[in-house]
């Protein structure tokens, strides 16, 4: 659990640091829709990501350890969903078995649900990256 807490301040530092998507500015256009007597929706609406925006976040999480980078961020966007975020490797890898590891973290961002993904992604013998595992974190 201290590696998990260690890994997303590094994600907050990494987001701080200008990172593609601002917190303060990414409710500003939902805010300026709402008209009328309509209230504002909650900033805590939560929704899963779909299957679609795992496999957007995941196939950069796969160029991401391809490229070797650690403790950088990565942009993804799902077109389709509109959802979108950041992938950062984690720089601890661990073997399973004959596989090297390396556990990653994404953000996940789709109009004002927000939620943070962990992944595990492993190198199979053959040298190619793939994703074994990438679920949302549970609040709380």
């Amino acid at each position: 659990m201290h590696h998990l807490a260690a890994a997303l301040a590094v994600v907050a530092v990494t987001a701080a640091g200008g990172c593609s998507l601002p917190l303060d500015t990414m409710f500003e256009k939902a805010d300026a829709e709402h008209t009328g007597s309509a209230a504002p929706v909650s900033r805590s609406v939560k929704a899963a990501p779909t299957d679609s925006d795992l496999a957007y976040a995941g196939a950069v999480a796969v160029d991401a350890l391809s490229r070797g980078g650690k403790d950088n961020s990565f942009p993804w966007e799902n077109p389709h969903t509109g959802a979108g975020g950041n992938v950062t490797p984690l720089a601890a890898a661990y073997s399973e078995g004959a596989l090297y590891c390396r556990d990653f973290l994404a953000s996940y961002v789709n109009g004002q649900s927000q939620a943070w993904l962990k992944g595990e992604a492993c190198r199979s013998e053959r040298g190619k990256w793939e994703v074994k595992s990438l679920k949302q974190l549970s609040q709380g």
